[in-house]
C-alpha cells in the first residue's frame, strides 16, 4: 500500500511542511494528503513545489477539501477550478470531498436531484484538467451508507467520480466493510484509516470537534488499538479481493495527539502485516467488530 500523513492533522501544531516532509521520508511513508487551505496558503512559499516532494520521494496523493453541493453554483466551479489548479500544481489526481452536509435518510428527492447535478458538473470540471473527484464515506452526507453510496454513483454516472473509502464510517452507518469493500471496488481510488476505543465515542470525529482546538480527543485510538479490527479487514483486502492493494493509496488520518509517535507505529504496522506473508486469514462472514 502507498501510505499517506495528512496535512491536517498538524492542523493545530507549529510545524512546517518542510519538516512534516522531511518526517515523512524518513518514515518511510509515500505520500502527502494536502489540506486544500494548507495548500492555498503555501503559494506565499514558492521554494515549495511538486519537484520539491519528488526529490524526496514523495507525493500529493490527494488534496482534500469540501466543495457545496447546494447554494451558488457559480461559487462552486470557481472553488472547483481553484482546487484543480491547487492539484495540478502538485501533480496530484484526486480531489477529495463531501457528498452535500445532510443524510441521505433524512435529504428531500429533489434536494438530492440537485446535489447529484452539481456533482456532474463539478466531475466535467474534473475530467477538463484530467483529474478525478473523490467523494468520502462520511455521516450526513449522501455517501452515508453503502446503499446511498451506490445509488449516488448511478445517480451522477460520470468516469471522474470515484470514493475515497474510509473504513470507519461505513461500519459506523452498521454496513459490514468488508462487502462495502467488495461492492464499491471499482471506484475506490483513496482510503482512510483511523480507528476509536468504542462507538460510543465515534461522535468526537465530527467535524465540529476534529477542527476545534479544544474538542474532544477521547476514544481515539491507533489503527490496530480501536473497536474496529483492522487487522482482519487488511486480510481480507489484501488475500480475498482482486484489488491490486499493492499500489492502493492509503491515508492515515489522525485526529488526536502524539501526531508522530501515533503515525510511525501504525505505518510500521501496516508495513509489518503488508509485507510478511498474510497467513492464516480470519472468517469474514460476519463484520470484524471487537467491542
Amino acid at each position: 500500500m502507498n501510505m499517506s500523513l495528512c496535512t491536517i492533522s498538524f492542523r493545530h501544531q507549529l510545524i512546517s511542511l518542510e519538516q512534516i516532509v522531511q518526517w515523512a521520508a524518513k518514515h518511510e511513508f509515500q505520500g502527502i494528503e494536502l489540506w486544500g487551505v494548507h495548500g492555498k496558503n503555501l503559494r506565499d512559499f514558492p521554494q515549495y513545489h511538486r519537484q520539491w516532494l519528488t526529490a524526496k520521494n514523495l507525493k500529493v496523493s490527494m488534496i482534500s477539501d469540501y466543495l457545496p453541493l447546494g447554494g451558488d453554483e457559480a461559487r462552486a466551479i470557481e472553488k472547483m477550478r481553484e482546487l484543480c489548479q491547487l492539484a495540478r500544481f502538485w501533480g496530484a489526481k484526486k480531489i477529495r470531498t463531501f457528498a452535500g452536509d445532510q443524510a441521505s435518510a433524512t435529504i428531500r428527492h429533489s434536494e438530492r436531484s440537485r446535489w447529484s447535478e452539481r456533482l456532474k458538473i463539478l466531475c466535467d470540471i474534473a475530467a477538463e484538467y484530467g483529474l478525478y473527484l473523490l467523494v468520502e464515506t462520511h455521516p450526513d452526507t449522501l455517501a452515508d451508507t453503502l446503499t446511498s453510496t451506490l445509488r449516488l454513483l448511478q445517480e451522477v454516472n460520470h468516469a471522474q467520480l470515484k470514493i475515497n473509502f474510509d473504513v470507519i464510517h461505513l461500519w459506523e452507518a452498521g454496513d459490514n466493510p468488508q462487502q462495502a469493500f467488495t461492492a464499491l471496488a471499482p471506484y475506490i481510488m483513496h482510503m482512510h484509516f483511523k480507528n476509536i476505543r468504542h462507538p460510543s465515542l465515534l461522535e468526537n470525529f465530527n467535524p465540529a470537534n476534529v477542527y476545534a482546538p479544544a474538542g474532544s480527543r477521547q476514544g481515539m485510538v491507533s489503527v490496530f488499538e480501536g473497536a474496529f479490527d483492522f487487522s482482519s479487514f487488511l486480510h481480507f483486502v489484501c488475500q480475498q479481493t482482486q484489488v491490486n492493494w499493492q499500489v492502493l493509496d492509503v491515508s492515515l488520518e489522525w485526529f488526536g495527539d502524539q501526531v508522530l509517535d501515533t503515525l510511525n507505529k501504525d505505518r510500521q504496522q501496516i508495513k509489518a502485516l503488508t509485507v510478511e506473508p498474510l497467513l492464516a486469514p480470519t472468517p469474514l462472514d460476519k463484520p470484524s467488530i471487537a467491542v
